[in-house]
């Protein structure tokens, strides 16, 4: 029997700065696609928790707890069964914080200013991913 695939994708994005959540709203526009909002990055595990989206788009610049650390966090708590294991793409402040983006296990990393083009078929190719896995 096929496994059910979401008829929408549910979209976090965590960030202090409006123009970057605006950013991930704008390029996640197709009818399918919900984004929620969040400013806080302790309040990150909680809406994983709630919401159990598909994908978290965290940017490196968040309230009381960056993004790596965020990261880090949502990798734990989904290790332990504790919330969804969910795709994770970093926006990432410097080319040179690759690096750690790929020691966090970021499953993708976008270095800012972002072309809206290729947040799409980034956060497309996401969410392609979490559909194949889902099925299989």
């Amino acid at each position: 029997m096929p496994t059910s695939v979401p008829a929408v994708s549910t979209i976090v994005v965590a960030a202090d700065a409006k123009w970057v959540r605006d950013l991930v709203k704008s390029a996640c526009t197709a009818k399918d696609q919900r984004v929620i909002e969040v400013t806080r990055g302790q309040d990150m595990r909680d809406v994983v928790g709630d919401e159990k989206p598909e994908l978290v788009v965290l940017d490196m610049q968040i309230g009381n707890m960056g993004g790596l650390a965020v990261a880090i966090d949502l990798r734990l708590e989904g290790s332990a069964g504790r919330i969804p294991d969910t795709s994770i793409l970093l926006l990432l402040d410097r080319e040179a914080d690759r690096f750690l983006a790929k020691r966090v296990d970021a499953d993708a990393e976008l270095v800012k200013p972002v072309d809206p083009g290729t947040l799409r078929r980034t956060v497309a190719e996401l969410l392609a991913r979490e559909v194949e896995t889902t099925v299989s």
